[in-house]
């Protein structure tokens, strides 16, 4: 039983990230309109940074908006921690990957709305790593 919670908790952080590249690619209509897909020229990036973020380091985060670097590392990114859990390899890269992906955008809305410290982004966090521990262990 622990091995399918296991594999479900990896299959569904891989889902979470494979997601939200193939949505910004294609523009499927949830979180980006197909008008704004990266395929049709949007930047993938540039809704997230121009409109949530905010704190002390909001005005740095939205001079990344639309940067073309920036947005070909987001969803290389997306892409390459998705797969990565999907398939069980370089489980530990794509875990690290992720967190720092993670740790970006936390930091970019630095505080959360909710909690003064807490969200998601510190929830998925702590779930790659737990992910890539199982990994090691297994190697």
């Amino acid at each position: 039983m622990k091995k399918i919670i296991w594999l479900k908790l990896r299959l569904v952080m891989g889902l979470i990230f494979l997601w939200a590249f193939v949505d910004k690619l294609f523009g499927l209509g949830f979180a980006t309109k197909s008008e704004n897909s990266w395929l049709n020229g949007g930047s993938p990036t540039s809704g997230y940074l121009m409109n949530a973020t905010h704190g002390p380091l909001a005005d740095f985060f939205k001079s990344l908006s639309g940067v073309v670097v920036v947005d070909w590392l987001f969803m290389a990114g997306l892409l390459f921690v998705g797969l990565t859990l999907i398939i069980n390899r370089f489980v530990m890269w794509g875990a690290i990957a992720g967190s720092v992906m993670l740790f970006l955008m936390w930091i970019s809305a630095f505080p959360p709305a909710n909690n003064p410290i807490l969200d998601d982004h510190v929830v998925y966090i702590l779930v790659l790593a737990l992910l890539a521990l199982k990994n090691k262990e297994r190697s």
